[in-house]
């Protein structure tokens, strides 16, 4: 692998690299100075005349993920350095970003991990056809088979692939379809959020920066909406340079590599992945150094503006009328023509998702409020009431409960409306909206929290049942409102962003020639705060918005959408709320939240996870380690070839054999203790006591005779063993017991009759042809096992073992896999005079027949 990249990314190539990303970012720097200083001046401007939207009704928390996780795991891996699967413990913190470790042990130790994925820009994919057809984009004139993997051979159907147009791809498989859903669903949430890098908080740096990205874009000819505005301001930088360098390095690069087709795109997409970060390390750099010194002069700027803001204004508003009397006409005449009639087309392909969405919201937070009505009154008391709400506070960020909303957003299109406005995806506004559902939901639950915690003092029984129902039908009421604001600020966010740059393409050609002029009018101390081009963008908006508006007030009226009228406010329904927001509520250490709840607390300083872990049913742990490889497809059994090997049988321990019957015996059983298995041999009689085991015998023995007797005068060997040494070991136990340890021994024979098994077996792990079990299998690994590939810590299936003390010694006995559990049955003669068969009768039997047990 190393050998590909070195040889096609040469010092050469990557010095090329390097000069036009350091060209891209120059550009762009130039930009970026300009627009801080813009957008210094508007947040300036608005922290003194204020405005903004209406209060929200419900509260919002600050850190809504503080000491919590979102989920944890194991997955089957891919790696490309051995071309094999191995198995992964999976830690999603609430970064968001997928941490893969070793095996579970190495997390809890505080260990590095092996690797980090962040997941802006990335598809989640579950079908390896949808990740062919992507594939198949990434080298000119070349096509994988739809019923082909490329490079990849998977033991399972339930595939989970992490794909991105430049960076590295991440192959997982689960189990099961329940695993699969589960997962996707944390995935997706995951690319969802990392997305979302830019911080709303920051009303000068984001608005900096969006501005400078989109004017730089508009300068290259690319209008519209962008799929890879994904991330951090680095990453979005880095997406930006390799959207033109992608392209020439693939033509550079495509034809000269060697191989199969397969073998072609597996060493572009390693070659891809080093030059993406490459780029992304060098515009890491190269913007932390812009944002600083653009911070340096944040103090001089800020002063400049607050002593000379009225004559800016009133320069800026001059400069407006100027350019808004020179576009008016041809504005208007493309609105009428090309953008009023698309408008309420546009609305409404944007308000059926939404509403849909917003709506499913509303009705998973109205089943969780009812759910913990009903199980505080069917629990009683306070100490249920705080286990319940521990769950329900991070009902928003729980991406399986959230799905069932996310899923409606998922149904938005723009089909036909794409191709003339220039929509690139809906993926955009799909992810917005799904981000904007999540916030309202914890807005909903954290006010539902106060209220309730507010309310509780003094409280119990039919009292406390009837406080929840208040503070529900309160928290729904809010929500209502609330999210009627957000989708009708929603809809007008993304007209814009369809409708404006649309406007711009037609008419900025126009008028380019003619801006120059207007930078005269501006004072050389104002010009820092003033821009044409910028001006020129706000009169453009200022001639649709007025559509808009009326689209959305005209869109409110109709019942079916669900929202409010612009004059409907809600006051002083609650005048002390916004008071109640002082930090967030331990429901576990003041009500009690639960054993896990309080373990998650001790001292071991674990984080909550906000996905539980569920038991699959009917699934047994894997059969191999954290930290081992799982073989090839071709070294994994058909499920016809795993049932026709022997299953182990029930005996019973040898302990239970003293006590069944008063008998004189040779126990028969491999010198090798039980626990972790011995180190290597060191000497050559221990060498040849692993090749041929020494074997101690357990039979019968006559209470008459000094011979042992033996029913058929042979010992029950298997191939290769030998006797080295009989012992006869005399224990006398009293008769009582005898007798009924033999009438139990009796009983499990004629079941076993029934079942016509009489062979001697060998204990096998259920899946003991895959691979052994790990060296690093630790108790600690099942703490929160379930949904997630669990590891084998008991990767041997204990079947349970009779005999006359059940769960004594049988229930306690720790099977090793190298272990073998053979059986001596004892013959028995058969009457009129038939062969002996080995069968057993019940009325055959005296106090001194059993069944010898020897363990190994």
């Amino acid at each position: 692998m190393g050998d590909v990249v070195s040889t096609h990314l040469d010092e050469g190539r990557r010095e090329m690299v390097s000069a036009r990303t350091r060209q891209v970012m120059a550009e762009f720097g130039k930009i970026y100075e300009q627009q801080y200083a813009v957008a210094l001046f508007n947040s300036v401007r608005f922290e003194i005349e204020g405005g903004g939207n209406p209060q929200s009704q419900l509260l919002h928390r600050k850190d809504p993920l503080q000491d919590k996780s979102i989920f944890s795991g194991d997955l089957f891996q891919y790696l490309e350095e051995n071309k094999k699967w191995r198995n992964r413990f999976i830690y999603v913190a609430d970064s968001y970003n997928i941490s893969y470790y070793e095996n579970r042990l190495a997390h809890d130790r505080g260990l590095h991990p092996k690797g980090v994925i962040n997941c802006a820009g990335y598809k989640a994919l579950t079908s390896m056809d949808e990740y062919l057809e992507l594939l198949n984009s990434c080298l000119p004139d070349t096509k994988a088979k739809a019923g082909n993997s490329p490079f990849l051979k998977c033991a399972s159907s339930f595939l989970l692939i992490l794909w991105h147009p430049y960076a590295r791809h991440h192959y997982f498989y689960v189990r099961t379809e329940k695993e699969q859903k589960k997962w996707l669903a944390v995935f997706q949430d995951c690319i969802r959020h990392t997305n979302n890098g830019l911080s709303e908080e920051s009303k000068v740096l984001t608005p900096a920066f969006t501005d400078s990205l989109r004017l730089y874009r508009q300068a290259k000819g690319h209008y519209g909406t962008w799929d890879m505005m994904c991330g951090d301001p680095a990453r979005i930088l880095a997406n930006l340079v390799m959207e033109t360098l992608h392209q020439e390095l693939r033509a550079l690069i495509g034809p000269r590599l060697k191989g199969k087709l397969q073998q072609r795109q597996r060493d572009w997409m390693l070659i891809s992945d080093a030059v993406y970060r490459q780029v992304l390390a060098q515009t890491r750099l190269q913007f932390d150094g812009m944002v600083q010194a653009c911070e340096v002069e944040h103090p001089r700027l800020d002063a400049s503006l607050r002593t000379d803001m009225d004559q800016i204004i009133t320069s800026k508003e001059h400069i407006s009328g100027r350019i808004r009397t020179l576009v008016h006409s041809r504005a208007e005449q493309l609105l009428r023509s090309s953008v009023q009639p698309y408008i309420t087309s546009i609305l409404e392909a944007l308000m059926e998702p939404v509403s849909r969405g917003f709506s499913e919201v509303r009705d998973v937070l109205f089943r969780e409020m009812v759910e913990v009505s009903k199980n505080t009154l069917n629990d009683g008391g306070k100490e249920a009431l705080g286990k319940h709400m521990e769950k329900v506070s991070m009902l928003a960020f729980h991406p399986v409960k959230m799905q069932s909303c996310y899923e409606k957003m998922e149904q938005l299109s723009l089909e036909g409306l794409q191709q003339r406005f220039e929509v690139s995806s809906p993926s955009v506004f799909i992810q917005r909206g799904q981000i904007l559902m999540r916030e309202q939901m914890d807005d909903a639950v954290y006010t539902f929290e106060q209220l309730l915690h507010q309310s509780l003092d003094g409280q119990s029984g039919d009292q406390l049942f009837k406080v929840i129902q208040r503070c529900q039908d309160r928290v729904i009421k809010k929500y209502d409102y609330d999210s009627s604001t957000v989708r009708k600020k929603f809809f007008r966010e993304a007209l814009l962003q369809i409708i404006i740059p649309y406007m711009l393409k037609q008419l900025y050609p126009v008028y380019s020639s003619e801006l120059p002029k207007f930078r005269e009018l501006i004072f050389e101390d104002l010009s820092r705060f003033i821009l044409v081009e910028n001006v020129f963008e706000e009169v453009v908006l200022q001639s649709v918005t007025k559509d808009i508006m009326m689209a959305v007030k005209e869109a409110a009226v109709q019942r079916k959408h669900n929202l409010y009228r612009d004059s409907i406010v809600l006051t002083n329904s609650d005048p002390n709320l916004h008071l109640l927001g002082e930090g967030p509520i331990d429901w576990a250490q003041q009500y009690g939240g639960g054993e896990e709840e309080q373990a998650a607390r001790g001292g071991n300083r674990k984080r909550r996870q906000v996905v539980s872990m569920i038991q699959l049913e009917g699934m047994g742990p894997l059969p191999y380690g954290s930290c081992l490889e799982v073989p090839g497809v071709e070294e994994i059994p058909e499920e016809s070839e795993v049932t026709e090997d022997v299953q182990e049988k029930p005996i019973s321990t040898a302990e239970n054999v003293h006590h069944q019957q008063p008998t004189n015996t040779v126990e028969y059983v491999h010198h090798e203790p039980h626990g972790p298995p011995p180190d290597s041999p060191d000497s050559v009689d221990e060498i040849r006591q692993l090749i041929n085991p020494v074997l101690e015998v357990v039979v019968p023995f006559s209470e008459e005779g000094d011979e042992p007797a033996l029913t058929n005068g042979m010992l029950p060997l298997e191939e290769g063993q030998e006797i080295k040494a009989i012992t006869t070991v005399t224990e006398m136990l009293p008769r009582d017991s005898a007798v009924e340890s033999a009438i139990q021994e009796l009983e499990i024979a004629v079941q076993e009759e029934e079942e016509g098994e009489r062979l001697v077996e060998c204990t096998l792990d259920s899946d003991g042809e895959l691979a052994p079990p790990s060296s690093y299998s630790s108790p600690r690994h099942h703490d929160d096992s379930g949904f997630q590939s669990p590891t084998n810590e008991n990767g041997e299936e204990e079947e349970p073992q009779p005999g006359p003390e059940e769960g004594d010694a049988a229930g306690d006995a720790v099977v090793d896999p190298e272990q073998v559990e053979v059986t001596v049955e004892q013959e028995r003669e058969v009457s009129n005079g038939e062969s002996e068969t080995g069968e057993t009768k019940g009325g055959e039997s005296t106090e001194d027949d059993s069944d010898a047990v020897s363990e190994i």
